[in-house]
């Protein structure tokens, strides 16, 4: 299947530490749609081996927890990648402040085997506690599902049409999610419970490599990438 070219959801710089460049599927798993998810996150470039994503020294972070407002990503806007049609809306569930690495894996794999609650979903709203805050956007070619919302920030409501470019909210913590970033995939429906994964490239983005930024067209970022796109 050929990826859909999309515009990245975000401005500044990134990178996706989950990628469909890395591995398919990107997250271990084709349910819920995610054969080709991302995940973005900001991290301090000047530890690349740490991924310092806060600007708490890493042990101190390790040891003690960051808050929200220390980490990089968190509160920064993410938006359409396409114009479309809001179907979903979610906003309401509370992100874990401080944010703490052994606290927040246990809690996200508590809610991974959590298999029976799994199968009683019946549709997406049962899942936000895997989800968090969400927005699932219908376009031409595919349905897109953002996840882990900063909780009051969803800034557009189901049945609304939105632009390309057009803020949608903003990155969060909230749901399964061991630190603020944001969870973006593309699927063939808008219900997670039967959607399949597509695959997408973003129209243009930056590369750092070797000192210097080069323009990427219709890319695919690894694990690595160290990424951006700066506002128009």
């Amino acid at each position: 299947m050929e990826p859909v070219v999309v515009e990245l959801p975000l401005r500044g710089e990134w990178n996706a530490y989950n990628t469909p460049g890395h591995v398919i599927p990107s997250h271990g798993t084709d349910l819920l749609g995610q054969t080709y998810a991302y995940d973005f996150i900001q991290r301090d470039w000047n530890f690349p081996k740490s991924i310092r994503v806060s600007t708490k020294p890493r042990l101190q972070a390790l040891l003690f927890g960051e808050r929200l407002q220390e980490c990089m990503a968190w509160s920064k806007p993410y938006y359409a990648p396409f114009s479309g049609e809001i179907v979903e809306a979610r906003d309401g569930v509370a992100e874990r402040d401080p944010v703490h690495i052994v606290r927040d894996l246990l809690f996200v794999i508590k809610s991974g085997v959590n298999i029976s609650k799994f199968k009683k979903a019946e549709c997406n709203s049962d899942l936000q506690y895997l989800l968090g805050n969400y927005i699932i956007l219908r376009g031409d070619n595919a349905f897109a599902m953002f996840a882990h919302s900063r909780t009051g920030s969803i800034c557009v409501g189901a049945g609304e049409r939105v632009a390309v470019g057009q803020k949608l909210a903003e990155v969060g913590h909230s749901g399964n999610s061991t630190g603020p970033h944001l969870h973006f995939q593309l699927m063939d429906g808008p219900d997670l419970l039967t959607a399949k994964g597509m695959p997408c490239c973003f129209r243009e983005y930056e590369l750092y490599k070797n000192g210097l930024w080069r323009k990427i067209s219709d890319g695919i970022p690894t694990r690595t990438d160290h990424v951006r796109l700066r506002d128009a």
